[in-house]
């Protein structure tokens, strides 16, 4: 079959092909710089309960040294009460905080990119009125980080070449959470527009989970694939579990320090890669480049890995006009994966 000669047109994002076509022909999309150095950081979820199981974990991550801690929610049991948000969270994570207004230690400083902590809303978070503990507790992102929502419930900001995207997933949040909602069409538009290697989207409830305690949660099932997410991690289960939909891993992670008990696995979900409950943990990732690296660490034993996960960002893709009015791929343009 014959090839025409074609104009090219490069696209800045690889989540922007179906733009692109739209306006020509594109050629290839260019990736974003990458960082120099690897980007490790720690994904915790339901955790603050100030336990002793909380305390093992945190004694974990921090053994990681991680450039910032991220959250799944349910950061403060078991009301969201100004009384205990210190205790439950500062206690144990202080050093990471910016603006920190707690009273177990110094924080992490009031300067700007000096936050390292990022978590989100979850329900019990909002047990009291308007979440008004969390709000006055945190600076979201952090001074110096731009936040394109414009608030504190749902914010996204930029770490070396990834894109977090921070989404409520509360019934009672304002903005909404289900598709068509203004929360969820400003994770549309900001997944569009991004421009990292990678885009990362962390919400409370699971859009899909095996356990028999809450379960995959219909109503934040968004299409994070199509609208160019590269994993999805949640909470509110506390089990771990990664799960694999065509390609795109979801990670439930809500083993972070409260109660295990009650969330005993159903039959498995489809996709489901991964399970455990027996006890705390945490989850490492590790961002090198194009490759991304998911890892779930128990606390057993001082530290026991129990799933780990790799995956790369696709090759340039080469595209190009066929004479029958077709558009084929010419090279790599699939997302490598391996467990």
């Amino acid at each position: 079959m014959a090839v025409l000669t074609v104009r090219f047109v490069r696209c800045p994002n690889r989540h922007l092909l179906a733009l692109c076509l739209a306006f020509g022909i594109m050629t290839s999309w260019a990736a974003a710089p990458v960082a120099a150095d690897p980007t490790v950081f720690a994904v915790i979820g339901d955790f603050g309960a100030n336990t002793a199981g909380e305390s093992s974990v945190a004694t974990m991550v921090k053994s990681w040294n991680p450039a910032f801690v991220v959250t799944t929610g349910d950061n403060n049991y078991s009301s969201g009460s100004a009384t205990t948000i210190d205790q439950n969270i500062g206690k144990y994570y202080q050093e990471f905080i910016g603006n920190y207004p707690g009273t177990y230690g110094p924080g992490a400083g009031n300067g700007p990119g000096q936050n390292r902590f990022f978590p989100i809303l979850g329900n019990h978070d909002w047990g009291t009125a308007g979440a008004t503990p969390y709000l006055n507790y945190f600076t979201l992102p952090g001074n110096g980080l731009a936040n394109s929502s414009g608030n504190e419930r749902y914010y996204d900001f930029v770490a070396g070449n990834v894109h977090f995207f921070m989404y409520d997933s509360n019934s009672i949040e304002p903005d909404g959470r289900m598709l068509g909602s203004v929360q969820a069409n400003w994770l549309q538009s900001r997944l569009a527009s991004s421009t990292s290697t990678w885009n990362m989207v962390f919400l409370h409830h699971p859009p899909y989970s095996s356990s028999t305690g809450h379960g995959s949660q219909p109503d934040v099932q968004l299409p994070f694939q199509e609208w160019g997410a590269d994993a999805v991690f949640s909470g509110h289960d506390h089990t771990y579990e990664r799960i694999l939909l065509n390609g795109l891993p979801y990670f439930v992670d809500g083993t972070g320090g409260a109660g295990l008990a009650g969330y005993d696995f159903g039959t498995p979900v489809i996709g489901s890669q991964a399970r455990y409950n027996a006890n705390y943990g945490a989850m490492r990732v590790a961002v090198d480049g194009g490759t991304a690296t998911f890892e779930f660490w128990s606390v057993a034993g001082g530290g026991q890995l129990i799933d780990t996960y790799t995956t790369t960002v696709p090759e340039p893709a080469t595209l190009a006009l066929l004479a029958a009015g077709g558009i084929a791929l010419v090279g790599r343009a699939k997302r490598g994966r391996r467990a």
